[in-house]
């Protein structure tokens, strides 16, 4: 199995340095490169096609949300997993908005970050607590009832299965295993869905849903 290609995009020499030694000790993990500024880290990821881009948000020449905007419609396969200090509203939103896969706070531990890259690699969500307490808050609003759209659009049966059972967080193996699917079968189907709603994540799936009123908030707790 080839390892997981991560390409790093943080300002502080530092910070990128002390995660970069970090996954340099995961033997599936591969640092393929570096970038200091918002536009070298779109420039990277477009030419060397790296599977996780570890983002920061406060970065020169462009921010971690135009950054992730401009990577996920150049290269929509690209999981982009968020490494800030920063938790406001503003930011959490404009990321999941902007297409990012995964977002932890810097209080995370380094087996949390490796456990998150190897996760938004299969194309599971990684959401920080903080971060997931503020989702359900903004979906529990008042404002915020079902979109309007058709129940579950053009999603197959199977389909609707497989989307539930991840708004719930089981991982593909749990889904295959519920579904007595092979876990392939289960990433093509997530794939499916991907493409169907326009999407480039099961985040990004999970919160569409939450907006056309699909999943109540009990399915993601």
């Amino acid at each position: 199995m080839s390892a997981i290609k991560v390409l790093l995009a943080e300002d502080h020499v530092i910070t990128r340095q002390g995660v970069c030694r970090l996954l340099q000790k995961e033997h599936d993990l591969s640092v393929i490169g570096e970038a200091g500024d918002g536009e070298e880290a779109v420039r990277m990821a477009t030419e060397m096609q790296p599977d996780v881009v570890i983002m920061d948000i406060a970065m020169p020449k462009l921010n971690g949300i135009e950054a992730t905007r401009q990577i996920k419609l150049l290269r929509p396969t690209i999981a982009v997993l968020v490494l800030s200090a920063y938790d406001d509203d503003e930011y959490v939103f404009g990321l999941l908005e902007a297409g990012t896969a995964g977002y932890l706070l810097k209080t995370a531990s380094g087996d949390d970050l490796i456990h998150a890259i190897r996760a938004v690699y299969r194309g599971e969500p990684v959401l920080d607590p903080v971060v997931l307490r503020k989702v359900m808050n903004r979906f529990r609003s008042p404002d915020q009832g079902p979109g309007g759209g058709r129940p579950f659009e053009h999603l197959s049966e199977r389909e609707i299965d497989v989307i539930k059972l991840a708004a719930k967080g089981m991982s593909n193996k749990e889904i295959a295993e519920e579904l007595m699917l092979s876990r392939r079968t289960v990433e093509g189907h997530l794939r499916s869905i991907f493409n169907k709603l326009g999407v480039g994540s099961r985040t990004e799936a999970v919160l569409d849903g939450l907006r056309k009123g699909w999943f109540a908030l009990e399915d993601i707790a």
